[in-house]
């Protein structure tokens, strides 16, 4: 059911409440040496510290106040179920790697969801102060520059392009073979860069992000931003990529396509 349009500043509204509380509680435990993180994943790493759980919780009360009829989706406490048809999905800090690592590359997502995906997004890096959103009818960025609209690079062909992933092996063995073919026809490739990459493709620094192994938290509000930039994001096979798995951003659809084609090849040879 589309959203009544009546009720998009109120959810653009919310949304950036939802963000705003999550900035001093995250800001209040990065770069401190007496940060403690733990690992969420047996045989791997996945941390997770009290920052992402501490902001989360308030991201929700601000829902729970403001939204209490949408349902909520997020990384740190799970889902909460909800009548209105609308979800809110909520990464406290992703990229807590580089948070714990001290790098200003970790950010705050925000989406608010229909069945058909994100409706409007919000990637909020904290410690710099950038916001960049995207959706129901909003595209810009907010930071130390002021404000500006937010536009995909326009075409260029791959060997001219920056393309972007943040682990080098990107998944399994397969998933990391296709990034690699595509890599290796870019002209740049940069990785570490978390949601702040997807931030960037927005603003028309780089061409491409391609990853695996995304749960929906991970992708929604950088869908949101970019979409409505003027790019476009869709999983591995050109389908919708909302729900998570493998996901690759591009500026435009003509580098998608060139992009998706080497993927497709390589994953099938």
């Amino acid at each position: 059911m589309p959203v009544d349009p009546s009720t998009h500043a109120e959810l653009i509204r919310v949304a950036h409440a939802v963000a705003d509380a999550a900035r001093p509680i995250t800001l209040r435990h990065f770069r401190s040496a007496a940060l403690i993180s733990e690992n969420k994943l047996v045989g791997g790493f996945d941390p997770v510290t009290i920052a992402d759980r501490d902001a989360e919780a308030a991201m929700r009360d601000i829902l729970a106040q403001e939204r209490p009829d949408d349902a909520i989706l997020g990384e740190e406490h799970g889902h909460k179920a909800g009548p209105s048809g609308l979800t809110w999905v909520l990464d406290p800090i992703d990229g807590t790697r580089g948070y714990i690592s001290g790098t200003p590359t970790w950010g705050v997502l925000v989406a608010v969801s229909d069945d058909s995906g994100p409706l409007f997004g919000i990637i909020d890096q904290p410690y710099i102060a950038e916001r960049f959103v995207g959706g129901l009818g909003h595209s810009k960025v907010i930071g130390p520059m002021g404000s500006a609209a937010l536009k995909c690079r326009a075409a260029r062909s791959l060997s001219q392009s920056t393309v972007m992933t943040t682990f080098p092996e990107v998944g399994t063995k397969e998933e990391g073979r296709a990034f690699h073919a595509v890599a290796a026809k870019a002209n740049l490739t940069r990785y570490g860069m978390d949601c702040y990459g997807y931030a960037l493709l927005a603003a028309g620094q780089i061409d491409l992000v391609i990853e695996a192994g995304l749960n929906a938290y991970d992708i929604q509000a950088p869908i949101a931003v970019i979409e409505a930039a003027g790019g476009i994001v869709t999983d591995w096979t050109g389908g919708p990529a909302h729900a998570g798995g493998r996901a690759i951003a591009a500026a435009n659809s003509e580098i998608h396509a060139e992009a998706l084609h080497i993927i497709n090849e390589t994953m099938n040879d």
